[in-house]
C-alpha cells in the first residue's frame, strides 16, 4: 500500500495541478477536466491549508478569492512610468503611412533604406494594469493612474483566473508585465443579464464594467465578475535578459504562462501596417472582445531606444483607431416588438447615426424595467453602442440635454392598451418578472413558427417529417396559421412544396394521422405553455386526469387571483395555494399563473378546441383518490418496447400513482421495467442489483 503523501508535497502537487487547469481553462480555452473535478482539487487544497496554515503561500491558487475589504487603495509609484501612446485618428490606410513616414524621418532613413520591421497588435478596450512579479511570484498589481502613480489593486487582480500567481521558469528579482484587464462580449452579456434579474443597475459597456470591477474596495465583488487579461509589454525588469525585439518579448511572456493575444504579427513597412489594419477591421465584429483600434510598434528594442519619447509619448509606437462604437443620437420614438417566444421588447427608433461601422436606426431597450431604470424618453439624447454582433443598444441618457417638452415616462402596458401589437391578445407579466409577454402562444403570428415547431417536436407530438424548413414554408405560403391547421393538410398541397414529392407528402400526412393518438402529458407539453415542460405536463396529467379538469382548475386560479379585497399578501398567497392548480407537485405560483393565463386566453381556447375536433385523443388516466398514492417515493425506469401499452401511457399511469419515472438507472432506482430490446439500462440495473420487472410486473404495480 502506498503511504499518503506528506502535507507539503501534496499541497505543492495540488497547486501545480490547479494552476495547470487554470491555464487550460482561462488562457488556452481548452479545459481538460470537468468543473466537479476542479472543485474537488480546490477543496482538498483548502482543507490541507486549513490544517497546515504554516504552508500557505502568496502564490497559492486558494488565495484567488481575495482578502478583506479595503478602506481605500494605496498609491503605487511606478518604477518605469506607464505612458500612453499617440493616437492616429485617420481611420484610413493614411494613418499607417503617416506613422511609418514619421519613424523613418526620426531615424534619418532615406528612400533607399530597407523597410522598417514593426510588431502589430490589437488595442484592447479595457483597463491598463501593471503586474509586478518578484522571483516569479505576483506581489503587486497597480493601475496606470496618472502614469507615474497608480493604485494598488492586488487583491482584486488576484481573482482574475487568467493571471498566474507564479510565472513558469522565472526567478528574476523583478519582472513587471503590463497589459489590459477586459471582459469578453459573451461574459458581459451574461453579467448584465444577472444584473437585470437581480434588479441591479446594468453596465454601460465592457470597459466600464472591467474598470469598475478592478476598483472595487471589496475584492469579493471582483471575484464574481468575469474578468480576463492580455499582456502587451514590460515595465521594470531586474535579473532577466530581455529579448531583442518586442515580438520576442511577447513570445517569452506567453511562455511564462501569461495570456498573450494571438491576433498579432510582425510586418514590414507601411504596406504591412495597412494590411494588418484592414485584416483586423474585417474580423473586428467577430472578435470575442472589444477593441478600438490596432497598435504599431517598431519591433527592434534598440531602434525604440534610439527613437525615444516626445513629451510623454513614445515616438516608436502609435494607436491606429477604428470608427467609434459609441455615439450620441436622439430617440424619435419607442416601438414594441414581439419576439418568437411572445416576449415584448421596447425598441428605440433613432435619428440615424453611424456607429461601429454601420448606420444604426434602431436600438434595443431590453424591457420596461430597463427603460425606466435608464429613464429613456422620446426626445432624449442618448448614448448608442454597437459592438461585434451584439444588437445595438441604448446604454445611457444625457439628462443635461433633455428638452423641456420631453415625452412621458415609458409605460408599456398603457402604450399597447394591454394588447399584443401583433395579434391583439392580452399581454401579461407575472409577479417578479421583467418581461411582458403576449398570452396567445398558439395563435400570435410573431410566435407562430416556433409554436408549430415545438408542437411537432419529438418530445411533444412527435410528427415525423415536419422539420423546421418545412414549417417555414407552410407558414410563409399561408398554408397554415396555427397548429390545428396541420391536421387539415392534404398530400396534394404538401407535394407542391420545395423538396417534397408525392411520397414524402403522403408520409407526412400519415405521420400527422398517427399523432392524433397521443397521451395527455405529450399534448400538454406540445401546447408550449410557458414553464410547462415534460415533467410539469406529466404532473398535471397525473393530478387532473383530463383536460376539462385542468381548464377548470385554471379558471379557479384566475378567479382567486382576481379577488379584490384588503387581505395581506400572505393571506392572498394562502388563498392561491389552496387552489387545485397549486396542489400539483412542483407547480409554484409563477407556473400556475402561466397555465391559468394560457387556458383562459380566447385565441388559445379556440385552437385547443379545433385540435380536439381534429381527432386528437389519448387514453384515460385514472386518478388515485386523495391520499392513495401507492407508488409515492418510488423511482421507476422504463426501457425497451412494451406490448400492452405505450411507454408514454405507462409513464403517465405510474406518475398518477405517485411514482417518479426517471430516464436513467442509479442506486436510487426502485424498479426497472424491461420490455423487448431493453438495451444498456437493463444491464446497469442487473449490475446494481435493482429489481427488474416484466410487463406482468408492471401491470401488478398499476393494479391491473
Amino acid at each position: 500500500m502506498t503511504p499518503p503523501a506528506k502535507p507539503a508535497s501534496r499541497i505543492d502537487a495540488l497547486r501545480r495541478q490547479i494552476e495547470h487547469h487554470n491555464h487550460c481553462y482561462y488562457v488556452l480555452d481548452n479545459p481538460e477536466i470537468p468543473d466537479a473535478e476542479y472543485d474537488r482539487l480546490m477543496q482538498e487544497l483548502q482543507a490541507l491549508e486549513a490544517e497546515h496554515p504554516e504552508l500557505i503561500t502568496a502564490d497559492s491558487p486558494s488565495r484567488r478569492v481575495g482578502g478583506a475589504a479595503l478602506d481605500r487603495f494605496a498609491p503605487v509609484q511606478h518604477a518605469i512610468p506607464m505612458l500612453s501612446i499617440r493616437t492616429e485618428t485617420d481611420t484610413t490606410e493614411g494613418g499607417a503611412i503617416a506613422f511609418d513616414a514619421r519613424v523613418r524621418r526620426e531615424l534619418e532613413l532615406g528612400p533607399e533604406a530597407p523597410p522598417i520591421e514593426y510588431a502589430t497588435e490589437l488595442k484592447f478596450d479595457g483597463l491598463a494594469i501593471s503586474l509586478r512579479y518578484e522571483k516569479g511570484i505576483l506581489v503587486q498589481a497597480a493601475t496606470r493612474g496618472d502614469g507615474s502613480v497608480g493604485e494598488d489593486v492586488t487583491q482584486n487582480v488576484r481573482t482574475v483566473g487568467s493571471i498566474p500567481l507564479r510565472l513558469n521558469g522565472i526567478t528574476a528579482a523583478v519582472l513587471e508585465v503590463r497589459g489590459e484587464i477586459y471582459i469578453r462580449h459573451a461574459d458581459f452579456e451574461r453579467l448584465n443579464e444577472r444584473q437585470r434579474a437581480a434588479g441591479d443597475k446594468t453596465f454601460v459597456n465592457p470597459r466600464n464594467a472591467a474598470a469598475g470591477s478592478i476598483r472595487q474596495l471589496d475584492p469579493s465583488i471582483a471575484a464574481r465578475r468575469p474578468l480576463s487579461f492580455f499582456a502587451y509589454g514590460l515595465g521594470e525588469v531586474q535579473g532577466w535578459k530581455i529579448p531583442a525585439t518586442h515580438s520576442g518579448v511577447l513570445d517569452a511572456v506567453g511562455d511564462m504562462g501569461l495570456p498573450v493575444c494571438t491576433d498579432r504579427a510582425v510586418v514590414s513597412g507601411p504596406e504591412g501596417l495597412s494590411t494588418f489594419y484592414n485584416s483586423i477591421a474585417a474580423k473586428r465584429d467577430a472578435l470575442p472582445f472589444d477593441i478600438d483600434g490596432v497598435v504599431y510598434k517598431v519591433n527592434s528594442l534598440a531602434l525604440q531606444q534610439r527613437l525615444g519619447f516626445v513629451t510623454r509619448e513614445p515616438r516608436w509606437a502609435v494607436a491606429h483607431k477604428y470608427p467609434a462604437q459609441e455615439q450620441l443620437t436622439v430617440v424619435r420614438d419607442i416601438d414594441i416588438q414581439v419576439g418568437r417566444t411572445g416576449k415584448l421588447t421596447p425598441v428605440a427608433k433613432l435619428e440615424p447615426v453611424f456607429v461601429g461601422g454601420v448606420t444604426v436606426t434602431n436600438a434595443t431597450l431590453h424591457n420596461e424595467d430597463e427603460v425606466r431604470r435608464k429613464d429613456v424618453r422620446i426626445g432624449d439624447t442618448v448614448i448608442v453602442r454597437r459592438a461585434g454582433d451584439v444588437i445595438p443598444e441604448v446604454v445611457g441618457v444625457l439628462l443635461d440635454r433633455r428638452p423641456k417638452h420631453v415625452g412621458k415616462a415609458f409605460d408599456l402596458f398603457n402604450q399597447l392598451k394591454g394588447c399584443c401589437p401583433e395579434c391583439g391578445s392580452v399581454i401579461a407579466r407575472e409577479e417578479g418578472e421583467a418581461d411582458w409577454r403576449c398570452t396567445a402562444g398558439l395563435y400570435c403570428p410573431a410566435q407562430r413558427k416556433e409554436a408549430i415547431k415545438h408542437f411537432a417536436s419529438r418530445r411533444a407530438m412527435d410528427i415525423e417529417g415536419l422539420g423546421d424548413k418545412l414549417v417555414d414554408q407552410l407558414v410563409d405560403r399561408k398554408l397554415i396559421e396555427d397548429v390545428a391547421d396541420l391536421y387539415a393538410l392534404s398530400a396534394e398541397a404538401l407535394a407542391d412544396l420545395e423538396r417534397m414529392g408525392q411520397k414524402s407528402a403522403e408520409n407526412l400526412v400519415a405521420a400527422l394521422d398517427k399523432s392524433r393518438n397521443t397521451t395527455l402529458p405529450r399534448f400538454l407539453h406540445a401546447l408550449g405553455i410557458p414553464e410547462v415542460g415534460e415533467a410539469t405536463a406529466a404532473a398535471l396529467a397525473a393530478n387532473f386526469g383530463n383536460l376539462d379538469a385542468l381548464v377548470q382548475a385554471a379558471d379557479e386560479y384566475a378567479k382567486a387571483m382576481a379577488v379584490s379585497d384588503d387581505a395581506t399578501a400572505a393571506a392572498r398567497a394562502r388563498r392561491l395555494k389552496a387552489t387545485a392548480l397549486q396542489q400539483v407537485p412542483d407547480v409554484g405560483p409563477e407556473v400556475a399563473a402561466r397555465i391559468s393565463v394560457f387556458f383562459l386566453e380566447p385565441h388559445n381556447q379556440r385552437v385547443v378546441k379545433r385540435l380536439l375536433e381534429a381527432g386528437l385523443q389519448w387514453p384515460a388516466i385514472e386518478i388515485a383518490a386523495q391520499g392513495e398514492q401507492p407508488l409515492a417515493g418510488k423511482t421507476i425506469v422504463l426501457t425497451g418496447t412494451l406490448t400492452d401499452m405505450s411507454r408514454d401511457e405507462a409513464k403517465a399511469r405510474l406518475q398518477a400513482l405517485g411514482a417518479k419515472v426517471s430516464g436513467s438507472v442509479s442506486k436510487k432506482t426502485d424498479y426497472v421495467v424491461a420490455g423487448a430490446d431493453p438495451g444498456s439500462k437493463l444491464t446497469k440495473a442487473e449490475a446494481l442489483g435493482v429489481t427488474v420487472l416484466d410487463e406482468a410486473g408492471l401491470r401488478k404495480l398499476l393494479g391491473d
